[in-house]
């Protein structure tokens, strides 16, 4: 057995180091890396002091690694190691120079962001700087352990996932490790490709489960179906106007402002543009602000530590912190309360998030996309919706047209809505004749395309379309052909009285005319 001699920092025990034994590795190991951690093969010791000098990390001073591996460890990422190593963000923290620089040869040339801490204190610094979103760790350093250290930045704030190294393989580290929320723990001595494998399965992990808790929070929160949510449909001019501005603002990082009545289409508008844009392979995170408790927005945003506040049995990433590098769509964003308004404000600004609870901020890289159907500038004035927020969020705004203002395009609506939802529901499609279509072209549509959808879904149930966009009215009308103009309109606006229960305004609005036209029609009939 061979013994080094080099000596650990004060208060850390020297390490036995024991080379690896020859084992039979496949094709893809030997292609990906041959070199070994610094702990498998002896360090060289000062000849005059006995301790050993941090300043020589060349190859020489590990026999146990070929010339040839230092090659091997800065080649691309590969595809053997996933694709996301490539856009990760990593931080060693290791007061042994030899292993920093083993671990900085091998994942530095693959990630897009490598940092070093040689102690506790500068990785706090460090964390407190940037987002990493892996933290190798190693567990014996002098001041305090790896996993003491780990546990202190659970509990002001820990946004990455740690792995532990140690040379120490017994049953107590791994479970204090794992408690203090290690997600991998790697023992020396191991090759190159062992913590790759590592760092790629905490990254993957890490996807997953973003991806995981994003589509959760879409079928527990949206009350829209996802029929044709990321399609336009239509070639009205006004559609393909929103087509065009979709083409322009897409790829540029400004963020946007979607108004326009409820049922528009606004989150479809969200997610073309997230689509067009270079952040399309990364997550688009839709949130219904409205539809989020007042008492529980900043924790579903930010996020929160374990023990914030009652019911915080363990911490949790935000909306924020899911949709880091992606599009983050903020739906009714004018129902947001006053105090979390100014919250949201410098998040924008800053591009930084404290969770609730947490000492420590974290940067966020979103793409902010914002809708409301309210008017936020009458907002404003009434004292609901701050003025700076309004003027930092209306940089570049869209109005969705309403679908009455579409023309044929309710009809193009309707016979896809039949198509899809017939097969959903299992139901024959109900036929769409002139009749029914001059209906869907003379109603007003108050609930937009959700209503067309809603309607269409109810036909489909029925076997027929309700009698007003069947236009029997006008069909049962031919049986008096001596009626007068005046009596005609006074049956039709009877009958839109009796289907309304007497809703004069709705009326109204169904038959273009102002209110008090129906109010000065009905006191005539009625002397």
């Amino acid at each position: 057995m061979m013994r080094s001699t080099a000596q650990g920092a004060p208060g850390k025990p020297a390490h036995v180091y024991t080379p690896l034994p020859p084992v039979n590795r496949s094709a893809d190991d030997a292609s990906s890396d041959n070199s070994t951690s610094p702990a498998a093969t002896p360090k060289r010791a000062d000849t005059t002091t006995g301790k050993h000098d941090p300043a020589r990390t060349s190859n020489d001073e590990f026999p146990g690694e070929s010339p040839a591996s230092d090659s091997d460890a800065t080649d691309g990422p590969g595809p053997e190691f996933g694709p996301w190593l490539a856009q990760a963000s990593i931080l060693i923290v290791d007061d042994e120079p030899g292993m920093r620089n083993f671990l900085a040869r091998t994942l530095g040339p693959r990630c897009k962001r490598l940092e070093e801490a040689a102690d506790c204190n500068e990785a706090t610094r460090k964390l407190d700087e940037h987002h990493f979103d892996v933290v190798i760790l190693d567990n014996i350093m002098p001041g305090k352990s790896g996993v003491e250290w780990l546990t202190e930045q659970r509990e002001i704030g820990f946004f990455a996932d740690a792995i532990l190294m140690t040379a120490y393989a017994d049953l107590d580290t791994a479970i204090k490790a794992l408690r203090a929320g290690a997600v991998d723990f790697v023992l020396k001595p191991f090759r190159s490709n062992q913590i790759l494998n590592a760092v790629a399965r905490c990254l993957d992990r890490m996807r997953l489960r973003r991806e995981n808790y994003v589509l959760r929070h879409e079928l527990r929160s949206t009350s829209d179906h996802v029929l044709l949510r990321d399609k336009l449909i239509g070639y009205s001019p006004e559609i393909q106007d929103i087509r065009d501005t979709i083409a322009r603002v897409a790829p540029l990082p400004t963020s946007i402002l979607i108004s326009g009545e409820s049922g528009t289409g606004k989150e479809v508008t969200a997610r073309s543009i997230h689509a067009l844009s270079d952040r399309a392979d990364k997550p688009f995170v839709p949130v219904n602000c409205a539809a989020i408790p007042t008492d529980m927005i900043e924790a579903e945003l930010f996020g929160h530590l374990k023990g914030a506040f009652t019911g915080a049995n363990h911490a949790r990433d935000g909306l924020f912190l899911h949709a880091q590098g992606g599009t983050l769509f903020l739906d009714e964003i004018g129902e947001l309360p006053l105090a979390t308004q100014s919250k949201l404000l410098r998040a924008i600004e800053d591009r930084r998030i404290r969770p609730v609870g947490s000492e420590r901020e974290a940067p966020v890289d979103l793409r902010f996309i914002f809708a409301t159907n309210a008017d936020l500038e009458a907002e404003v004035e009434a004292g609901r919706f701050r003025a700076d927020l309004f003027y930092r969020i209306n940089v570049m705004q869209m109005h969705m047209p309403p679908l009455r203002e579409r023309g044929d395009d309710v009809l193009e609506l309707a016979a896809l809505f039949m198509n899809k939802l017939g097969k959903q529901l299992g139901m024959p499609p109900v036929a769409i004749d002139g009749p029914v279509r001059a209906g869907l072209t003379r109603y007003n549509w108050p609930g937009n395309v959700r209503e067309l959808r809603n309607l269409i879904e109810r036909s489909l149930i029925l076997g027929r379309f309700p009698p007003e966009f069947r236009n029997d009215d006008l069909a049962n009308s031919d049986s008096g052909e001596d009626e007068t103009l005046d009596e005609l309109e006074r049956r039709h606006i009877m009958t839109m009285l009796h289907k309304t229960g007497g809703n004069r305004n709705e009326v109204a609005r169904r038959l273009g005319v102002s209110r008090k036209t129906i109010d000065r029609k009905c006191a005539a009939w009625n002397e």
